[in-house]
C-alpha cells in the first residue's frame, strides 16, 4: 500500500510540474548602438548641464528572447556634470519574425575620476512594459548599463529575466 501512495504522490507531483506555467529565462543582450537622431538642450546658464534627446539603432548580440533582434533607442539623458545624471527611455527591440519587445529603462549615470579625465558609469534597471507576438503575454525585468564604445556610440548591457505574465 505505501508503495502505491508514492508512486501515486511521484505521479501527481510529476505532473504538476509539467503542467505548470513556464518558468523565466534569463536574459544577457549586448547591443553597440549607433546614434541616427539627435537633439541637445545646453542651459546656457553657466554650467555645463546638457538634455540629450537621441534616436539610436544598433543589433543585440547574447542569449535568452531579446538576443539577435534589432535595437532602437528612444531616450532622454538629463546630464549636470560633475553631479552625475539620470539618462532614461525605451528600448524597443525586433526579432526577425517582427515579434516586438518595448523596454522601459531607467539609470543613474555618476562621474567617476578616471586619471585625466572624469567619465560616466551608468547603471540601472529595465523592465518590459508591453510587446507582441511572443512578448505580448510576457514580463521582465533586469539591471542595465550603458559604457562608451567609442566617441558617439554606445554599448547598451541588459541582464535579467523573461517570463509569462502572472
Amino acid at each position: 500500500m505505501m508503495n502505491v501512495l508514492k508512486t501515486v504522490g511521484l505521479t501527481a507531483m510529476a505532473t504538476m510540474i509539467l503542467l505548470s506555467p513556464a518558468n523565466a529565462e534569463p536574459v544577457s543582450v549586448q547591443a553597440v548602438m549607433v546614434p541616427q537622431e539627435t537633439i541637445r538642450m545646453d542651459f546656457g546658464d553657466g554650467s555645463n548641464r546638457f538634455v540629450l534627446m537621441v534616436r539610436r539603432e544598433g543589433e543585440s548580440e547574447g542569449t535568452g528572447a531579446l538576443a539577435n533582434a534589432s535595437v532602437s533607442e528612444f531616450g532622454w539623458h538629463d546630464i549636470d556634470p560633475p553631479n552625475g545624471g539620470d539618462p532614461r527611455g525605451y528600448l524597443q527591440f525586433t526579432t526577425d519574425n517582427g515579434d516586438v519587445a518595448n523596454i522601459k529603462f531607467t539609470v543613474r549615470a555618476v562621474f567617476i575620476n578616471d586619471g585625466d579625465k572624469p567619465r560616466l558609469a551608468d547603471y540601472g534597471f529595465w523592465e518590459l512594459v508591453s510587446g507582441t507576438g511572443q512578448f505580448a503575454s510576457m514580463t521582465g525585468v533586469g539591471t542595465l548599463t550603458i559604457k562608451s564604445a567609442s566617441e558617439t556610440d554606445r554599448l547598451f548591457s541588459l541582464e535579467g529575466e523573461l517570463g509569462p505574465r502572472p
